[in-house]
């Protein structure tokens, strides 16, 4: 785990104290029923987004762990909810003048998640940073706009992202696969971020600070749309599964949820971010 000096966990838990329950300011995010459409919610331009109540959510610098950024580029979403009994999804709007969906290494790509508590009591919820120990558990659903475009246009080729890169031959064309591995950095030491992706949507649970895990067995789907400098980005999910870093969800029932977002043109990455509080979430029967 991360090590943070003690005044950062301090800052941290007071930021936490200070984060308005659901139903105190924030307004309550109502998900619509969706009938005749099986599986994941995945349209961002589907017609029953027209039917769901947009919540504005208002986003705030992440101050409190290193590296701070005290000036992120987005200052508040756009969120609708809706599902469909089997599976819930989230439509989150942002305005972003670039698009940034490939990552070299001076270059950031446009990110955005949504956090939800994987045990809800409305009465004691973890921590928006990320949850904490002790019962704190959160699901972390992260959209990428650099897995967006692998999938519809192709991983891009090392020419494609450095033009003036010269390469004569690479150690996996002429050494064993076993003995090429230490040369293959990421993927070599079998980080699943570094591996194909059949979904932009990063699944992964965390119990506070330094915690952040991918989850290998992942549920999530989604799409995102740039359009007229605007990002339209549907993360969808199961209501329920067999695993024990998911939440349990049924229509009817109350939840809550938290966003953070990265705008890759303000070399915006890992804790670079903006962060919001809790939004109270209510599934339509």
């Amino acid at each position: 785990m991360t090590r943070f000096p003690l005044a950062v966990w301090f800052m941290a838990a007071l930021a936490a104290a200070f984060c308005a329950p659901p139903g105190s300011a924030a307004e309550t995010l109502k998900a619509i029923r969706v009938t005749g459409i099986a599986g994941p919610l995945v349209n961002p331009d589907a017609n029953y987004w027209q039917r769901a109540k947009a919540v504005k959510v208002a986003m705030q610098p992440q101050i409190i762990a290193p590296p701070q950024h005290a000036e992120p580029a987005v200052t508040q979403l756009s969120v609708k909810a809706a599902h469909n009994g089997q599976w819930f999804a989230f439509l989150i709007e942002w305005s972003d003048k670039s698009q940034s969906d490939t990552i070299v290494v001076d270059r950031f790509g446009d990110q955005v998640a949504v956090q939800l508590p994987v045990k809800f009591d409305k009465t004691s919820l973890p921590s928006p940073m990320m949850g904490n120990p002790d019962g704190g558990r959160v699901t972390i659903l992260q959209w990428r706009a650099a897995f967006q475009r692998d999938i519809e246009k192709g991983e891009p080729s090392v020419r494609d992202l450095y033009p003036y890169a010269y390469v004569d031959v690479y150690p996996d064309q002429v050494l064993r696969a076993t003995d090429a591995r230490p040369y293959m950095g990421a993927i070599g030491v079998d980080n699943p971020i570094s591996h194909p992706t059949r979904t932009p949507v990063l699944e992964q649970m965390a119990e506070g600070f330094g915690t952040l895990t991918t989850q290998l067995d992942s549920h999530a789907e989604g799409k995102g749309v740039w359009r007229n400098g605007r990002w339209r980005v549907v993360i969808s999910h199961p209501l329920a599964t067999e695993s024990a870093s998911d939440p349990r969800l049924t229509a009817g029932t109350e939840t809550a949820a938290a966003f953070a977002v990265w705008e890759g043109g303000n070399r915006e990455v890992g804790s670079r971010k903006a962060w919001s509080d809790w939004t109270p979430v209510i599934l339509d029967r």
